[in-house]
């Protein structure tokens, strides 16, 4: 693994415009110069045993997720996850019945000296996929076209949407996303995984979750049209639904109006995990100590709201790191994860995002800061496997 700098292609502006990259906050180099979300001028080269390695890591840790997800829901420990009491028993009704999930995105550290270690498991709503799935592999194939790339992301989410075809309700298949996020981000993820479920032979609809309605007499959700939605995919946190009484309805219609991602990812996408997987494994290679609510023996941690999100209500304590960012996030208790500050290249450093689809290694972003916390000033930057013949 090694960064590497190569010359933007001309336009490439324009490129990724086109392509769908129409948000993304500019964020600053090393020496506080500052650049573009999507920064082609660096990359990332990997050997492909360091590849295969970190697709068996990925795998790996999934399937030990899924296990702690089974022994929260049989231990009934929805209490120290921070979420209200009434959607406990709904979660486990979610896992029993097996409701069906697609994607999800792991955040690694590494840096090819040992095993990847995961930081946190972005299983509900993961974005950076129109950059992880297509901006990258364009950028591969018109400078390195020789070169190959972890990334079968496309071509998976299209075969588990046709999968889905046999089990969702139905052939049509709703998006959505809130309009108050003003980048533009989501509403252009959801597109892009719309487009993946039309290929798979869905006929789909996109609105906004502020757009979706409710027929009182016939006791389900309906679409602008008023037709009922029978499956619908949503861009939107799992913990954001349960605040009100939409997310009530939303719980009570379960399985008649299928949800994806499922509600028991409330549990896999919140950061209390980190700490059931630290119990049921503890001295993994892939994991780091962790917590619920006290550092207990850790003197060097980060403090991490349990639905906390882009970098927000994170404390640094030792490293000589010693830094805390605000938000709104936190009420709902913290988790204390040992400190494994990222690894430096050229004063930057990377975070890995290791894509599954079904629980299938599928591919790779990475996004880079200067700073110690992967925020929503990070860059993405592509990667590449040289040929090795």
């Amino acid at each position: 693994m090694k960064r590497v700098r190569s010359a933007p292609r001309p336009g490439w502006q324009r490129t990724v415009e086109a392509q769908g990259l129409v948000y993304g906050s500019p964020g600053r180099d090393a020496s506080g110069n500052p650049r573009p979300y999507w920064d082609e001028s660096v990359h990332y080269e990997f050997e492909l045993d360091e590849i295969l390695a970190l697709e068996a890591d990925v795998e790996l840790l999934h399937v030990m997720c899924l296990r702690a997800v089974e022994q929260v829901i049989r231990t009934e420990r929805y209490r120290d996850f921070g979420l209200p009491e009434w959607s406990w028993e709904p979660i486990g009704r979610s896992w029993a019945r097996g409701d069906p999930a697609v994607y999800g995105r792991f955040d690694l550290r590494y840096d090819a000296r040992g095993p990847a270690k995961l930081l946190e498991y972005n299983a509900d709503t993961p974005t950076s996929l129109l950059e992880a799935a297509v901006l990258q592999w364009h950028w591969l194939t018109e400078v390195f076209p020789a070169d190959d790339q972890w990334n079968s992301l496309h071509e998976k989410l299209v075969a588990r949407w046709a999968e889905l075809r046999e089990v969702l309700p139905g052939p049509e298949l709703h998006f959505t996303w809130s309009s108050a996020d003003g980048s533009g981000e989501d509403a252009v993820t959801c597109a892009y995984l719309q487009e993946t479920a039309a290929e798979a032979g869905f006929d789909t609809v996109a609105l906004a979750i502020e757009e979706i309605g409710y027929d009182t007499e016939l006791a389900r959700f309906v679409d602008l049209a008023e037709a009922p939605i029978s499956a619908i995919f949503k861009l939107y946190p799992w913990e954001w639904v349960l605040d009100d009484e939409f997310g009530k309805r939303v719980v009570a219609g379960l399985p008649q109006t299928m949800w994806v991602e499922p509600l028991w990812k409330t549990l896999l996408s919140n950061k209390a995990i980190l700490a059931v997987l630290w119990e049921m494994y503890p001295g993994h290679p892939n994991l780091l100590p962790a917590y619920l609510d006290d550092p207990h023996e850790l003197t060097e941690y980060i403090r991490k709201p349990k639905l906390g999100r882009e970098g927000a209500n994170m404390t640094i304590v030792g490293a000589g790191l010693e830094t805390a960012t605000g938000g709104v996030y936190g009420a709902e208790g913290y988790v204390y994860q040992l400190l494994a500050p990222l690894p430096e290249f050229d004063g930057m450093r990377p975070c890995l995002g290791a894509w599954l689809v079904d629980g299938s290694a599928a591919g790779l972003g990475i996004r880079e800061t200067a700073g110690p916390i992967t925020d929503d000033g990070a860059a993405f930057v592509p990667h590449r496997i040289p040929d090795s013949n």
